[in-house]
């Protein structure tokens, strides 16, 4: 079979990207439940729960190792909205800061993004143009690149689900196969197609939501710092980690503590604003003060 030329791989840049609804994708039973757990958590504190839950709901038809979850802006280097790992690694965090930071300027879905814009961008809000990219480790010629995002993780191949919001604002959801699954065949290619529309829909829902927790969290916040200045910059970040409803034990993996240091730091935080616990503390953050 010869495939078209847009579903070929090129040795030096990755071309097998395709455009949803550009072939058939097969009818499936979505367990409800899952869909649900998926919907009710979007836009919540925890950010990551939705990376998780895809992971759960497509990896119940397709076998996958991680989920990451980017959004790029023109002239912005992209953002981490969420990571999601099935117990391969405890590296993914830094792996996805490290992409961020360093590597998207090389990784192939750059590329077809910046060839779908155009298109992109008159498809509108109501029904994006959702565009889906192949990327396996041997494709990408820059070592440490290779190394840290392929190799180290053990994946075998990335499938980029990606859709342009806003005209301006790039999301991108990819799921792993780890080496021990193998690249995605044609009926695996299939269900990510099919499951597509749902996936860009609810990680755009869960990034506004995260977008307007973070900006009302940021000016309550800046309202407390105002309000309080003996709070040092440690105090913050307790506060900030409390405002996402942490528990002291999440508290203390956010910020690199002890479970004993964690609690060290909540009690001096409720010391210095005078509260007894979150209920005192989320009153007097909502309160505007004289």
């Amino acid at each position: 079979m010869r495939w078209p030329r847009c579903l070929r791989y090129s040795a030096r840049t990755m071309t097998d990207h395709w455009v949803l609804g550009s072939r058939l994708a097969p009818s499936i039973a979505l367990p409800l439940p899952q869909v649900s757990a998926l919907l009710a958590r979007l836009g919540q504190s925890d950010r990551h729960a939705v990376a998780e839950d895809l992971l759960r709901l497509v990896g119940a038809q397709v076998p996958l190792a991680q989920c990451t979850i980017f959004a790029f802006e023109a002239g912005r280097r992209p953002s981490i909205v969420a990571v999601g790992d099935r117990s391969r690694t405890q590296e993914l965090p830094n792996i996805a800061e490290a992409y961020v930071s360093r590597f998207h300027r090389l990784d192939g879905s750059a590329a077809v993004m910046r060839a779908e814009l155009a298109a992109a961008q008159k498809a509108g809000m109501a029904e994006p143009r959702i565009v889906l990219h192949r990327q396996r480790g041997e494709d990408i010629a820059h070592p440490e690149y290779r190394r840290i995002c392929y190799e180290l993780p053990q994946v075998a191949e990335r499938l980029a689900v990606l859709a342009l919001y806003e005209g301006r604002r790039w999301l991108s959801v990819n799921l792993y196969r780890g080496t021990e699954h193998g690249p995605f065949d044609a009926a695996a290619l299939a269900v990510v197609d099919a499951f597509a529309p749902l996936i860009v829909h609810a990680v755009r829902l869960h990034h506004t939501g995260q977008a307007v927790h973070q900006d009302v969290s940021g000016l309550l916040l800046a309202r407390l710092v105002r309000r309080f200045p003996v709070l040092t910059q440690r105090d913050h970040d307790v506060v900030a980690a409390l405002m996402d409803g942490l528990s002291t034990e999440a508290l203390a993996a956010r910020l690199g503590l002890t479970l004993a240091s964690a609690r060290t730091y909540q009690k001096r935080v409720h010391s210095k604003l005078g509260v007894a616990g979150q209920r005192e503390l989320l009153a007097l953050l909502l309160d505007s003060g004289t």
